[in-house]
């Protein structure tokens, strides 16, 4: 697959960087709020990872670009993971202390997010997992410093059931229907499977399980195993190449796109361009609206126009990976911003400072018209109570150019489902570890 979004230069590579180290750091300032930034440009899931890397550092240009966060500057450094669990938790050591040490951290693995999740509660610096991660995490009374910011992966897979249950006429229709949930054979595949299953406790439907091994360039036996259970829908839990490879299979053996409704990792341009017309007309959940954005525009502007972007392919500035990595990097700034208005604006916050910021995170309709985001991901409001602030997907389209959203507004699932789920996992969490669950103050 080629990677058309970034190309490292010739003199990148000869610099002598360090293995992992990628030299995508701001020059010092004094005001300087440190990033670090784990990344995967490199290995099988560097096609997904890339777009999202460059939206994410192209916010943070635009920020030092208008001057700040009320004036203190972005610092930020790049160490590439290649997806790797041991190289994550490398990479989030050696940039721990950098630059006057990290303020916040966004891992973009579930796995090296569950390699890191005792280490940030212990070096008092807080990890976001935008849309992946330990659903559980939401719980902020056990997890002080993890959040998993606008919907976790068990708010998905309620979200999910409750599409797939408007698709077949009601939510009683369920009853006696096969559901296939094929996934990513790791920590991430199988993070949805207690909801998922209690699910179909709740509404009578069989859930039938199918893993494949990642990266998934072979699938035939599992989707010869889904034309033999004849299933209702299949929920595609894939990422990277499994993704595209996995809508081909699904077309040799004739299994409808229509009756696939894809995981959010599994919805953007890298996963449907590869597959071409094998693609168009599938379905998958997402966090973001597709189309364009008062900030996407000044993006162009502001800092392509200065020659200062990542990407080569200007199309591809708004790809939906690209929009996550926006997204993602709009989140840490907000808190940022708002522990400022707490602690001092103008000043470089520490981890404790942030992680307050980032539970009494407010972005509302107002705020996201101020940011030019309106509607590009559901408004969000944390509490130690709730660390993900949201729980709202929506459904989109693959038809056969772009993504479109065929939800026009904002869904939930079963949130009491869901969060009865969240207090059973997280307790059994905090007795294992002899928590004693509590907000900070």
């Amino acid at each position: 697959m080629k990677l058309r979004q970034f190309v490292l230069s010739a003199a990148m590579i000869g610099a002598g960087i360090s293995s992992g180290l990628l030299p995508a750091s701001v020059s010092a300032q004094a005001k300087e709020q440190f990033f670090p930034v784990l990344v995967y440009r490199t290995g099988a899931y560097a096609p997904n990872g890339i777009p999202f890397a460059n939206g994410y550092v192209d916010y943070l240009k635009l920020v030092n670009a208008r001057g700040g966060i009320n004036g203190v500057k972005v610092s930020f450094e790049e160490c590439e993971t290649g997806y790797a669990t041991d190289r994550g938790v490398e990479c989030y050591e050696r940039l721990k202390s950098k630059n006057g040490g990290a303020s916040i951290v966004e891992p973009l693995s579930t796995s090296i997010a569950y390699g890191i999740l005792d280490r940030v509660a212990t070096d008092k610096i807080p990890m976001t997992t935008l849309g992946y991660g330990r659903s559980d995490a939401a719980n902020g009374k056990v997890f002080p410093y993890v959040f998993p910011l606008l919907t976790t992966y068990w708010n998905q897979a309620a979200a999910m059931v409750v599409y797939l249950g408007e698709k077949s006429g009601g939510m009683d229709k369920l009853k006696g229907k096969k559901i296939v949930h094929l996934y990513h054979d790791s920590a991430y595949g199988k993070e949805p499977l207690p909801v998922l299953e209690a699910e179909a406790a709740k509404y009578g439907f069989e859930l039938i399980k199918i893993p494949v091994a990642p990266p998934g360039n072979e699938q035939q036996s599992q989707w010869l195993q889904i034309r033999q259970a004849n299933p209702d829908y299949v929920i595609m839990w894939t990422f990277g190449v499994m993704s595209a490879v996995g809508l081909k299979t699904a077309q040799r053996n004739g299994f409808p796109r229509e009756k696939i409704l894809g995981v959010w990792w599994a919805g953007s341009e890298e996963d449907t361009e590869p597959a071409g017309e094998a693609a168009k007309g599938y379905s998958a959940m997402s966090f973001n609206t597709p189309g364009n954005f008062p900030l996407i525009d000044e993006i162009r502007n502001k800092v392509y126009g200065a020659g200062k972007g990542n990407l080569k392919e200007l199309d591809r500035v708004g790809n939906v990976m690209y929009m996550r990595g926006i997204t993602a990097a709009v989140m840490m700034v907000e808190a940022l911003r708002t522990a400022q208005n707490k602690y001092g604006k103008g000043k470089t916050m520490t981890g404790e400072q942030v992680r307050w910021g980032l539970e009494n995170l407010n972005i509302d309709a107002a705020r996201q018209k101020a940011l030019g985001v309106s509607d590009m991901f559901p408004t969000i409001k944390t509490s130690c109570d709730d660390h993900e602030g949201s729980g709202a997907v929506k459904v989109v389209q693959w038809d056969g150019k772009q993504w479109v959203a065929i939800s026009k507004n904002w869904i939930t699932g079963d949130k009491a489902l869901v969060r009865k789920l969240l207090e059973e996992s997280s307790a059994n969490y905090a007795k294992e570890k002899g928590i004693t669950p509590a907000c900070l103050k």
